[in-house]
């Protein structure tokens, strides 16, 4: 077992680790235990369906600190009312159904509950849901696209993707437009399969977008989760993996980057209660503009049960200009010294200037020589997500955000 967080000169990171023999599902701290709270304990949040279950928040608690909670639009107290809607659509090869279905489908809500109050008044509050499955054994020969357009207003939102056993698929999930959007998004995988997620945050610059997206991993199947984020004024995600049985894995991949005044914030947990499972976190965000604000929260648990798991978290921040701000928090807590490996590691810098020098030293304009590095930055986490068409679109993304900065 290894624990490690990477923290150089001028980063904003913090971390906890904890370790300890409690038992099944018994937390690692509280009153007489001897122990001291970690530093983020959404790994024991509360879960409800239930909005009456949340208090308001203030900004005081720990899962809201970093949250300006005025650019929610009372998304978070209640005072958000559908005022307007998004435009969902799918494009789908054989083998998929695409369905729209009413809030009290049995089918919806089985991946796990809501843990703060957005994500609670999301379930409480959408009307349709769109269904997404794909039958057992059937592997898809290309993605499915799901468009979701804001179209202005307030709305909320219910997304699940079912994949049955042993079948394979990938999905591109693609946020466009202008909104104040609460969302719940679900991942079923069955047993033995694999499905491959990409979520673009690719909003206009006035939107909102806080979403839970919560995988319930079968026994043997193998989750891909790579978030993308750009656009928006607010965009909370939070992305949660549980596993259903033994032999899961599940890797998160991400890539936000960050421009003047705007606030992404990423949430994860991974929650290891069942044994033989494994999970791999990695993301990545540059940060340029005043007022340029990233969070990053990575919370593991591994349980008393969850004997022979093997985990590891990363977190990088590439910071480009003077007024972008970083907070970066890993935290792990492990119940059982029966593990594979787990691990965590974060660090956040400024551009490397040797870099520059050794480019333009060879002739590259400084311009050039700033993309250049930029896109190394981000090449492995963008080579994760396996079509050509995006990766190529989000590398253009990335240009014109660089282009922008020095126009």
């Amino acid at each position: 077992m290894a624990a490690d967080v990477n923290t150089p000169a001028g980063s904003t990171t913090a971390g906890s680790v904890q370790v300890g023999t409690a038992g099944a599902g018994a937390p690692l701290a509280g009153p007489g235990t001897g122990r001291t709270q970690p530093i983020d304990a959404r790994v024991s949040a509360i879960a409800s369906y239930d909005v009456a279950d949340f208090p308001v928040p203030h900004g005081r608690e720990e899962e809201w600190r970093f949250t300006p909670l005025e650019r929610l639009r009372g998304l978070h107290d209640g005072t958000a009312a559908a005022t307007g809607g998004v435009k969902v659509a799918v494009e789908a090869p054989e083998g998929v159904t695409v369905e729209t279905v009413d809030c009290d489908d049995p089918r919806l809500g089985r991946s796990g509950k809501p843990v703060d109050r957005v994500a609670a008044q999301a379930y409480s509050s959408f009307e349709k849901a769109t269904v997404v499955s794909v039958a057992k054994d059937t592997v898809l020969t290309g993605p499915v696209r799901i468009a979701v357009h804001g179209e202005g207003g307030t709305a909320f939102a219910h997304l699940l993707v079912e994949v049955g056993a042993f079948a394979e698929a990938v999905v591109v999930l693609d946020h466009t437009g202008g909104a104040v959007l609460a969302a719940n998004v679900e991942y079923v995988l069955g047993d033995g399969a694999k499905l491959t997620v990409v979520s673009v945050q690719d909003w206009d610059d006035t939107a909102v977008h806080a979403a839970q997206h919560n995988a319930l991993v079968g026994r043997d199947a193998k989750f891909k989760s790579v978030v993308v984020t750009f656009g928006g004024d607010l965009v909370r995600l939070q992305p949660r993996v549980r596993y259903a049985a033994p032999g899961g894995e599940a890797e998160l991949y991400g890539l936000y980057f960050t421009d003047d005044g705007q606030h992404h914030e990423h949430r994860l947990t991974v929650d290891h209660d069942t044994p033989h499972c494994r999970s791999n976190v990695a993301y990545k965000g540059a940060l340029q503009g005043e007022g340029a604000h990233a969070v990053w929260i990575g919370d593991v648990l591994i349980r008393a049960a969850a004997e022979g798991t093997d985990t590891y978290e990363l977190n990088r921040n590439l910071v480009l200009s003077d007024g972008a701000r970083v907070d970066s928090v890993p935290n792990l807590e492990i119940e059982t010294g029966e593990i594979v490996g787990a691990g965590h590691a974060s660090a956040t810098g400024r551009f490397d200037d040797e870099q520059l020098f050794y480019l333009m030293s060879r002739g590259v304009p400084a311009e050039e020589a700033r993309r250049l590095v930029v896109r190394g930055f981000f090449a492995e986490l963008l080579q994760q997500i396996g079509i050509p068409e995006v990766e190529e679109r989000l590398l253009a993304k990335v240009d014109a955000e660089l282009e922008a900065s020095v126009a």
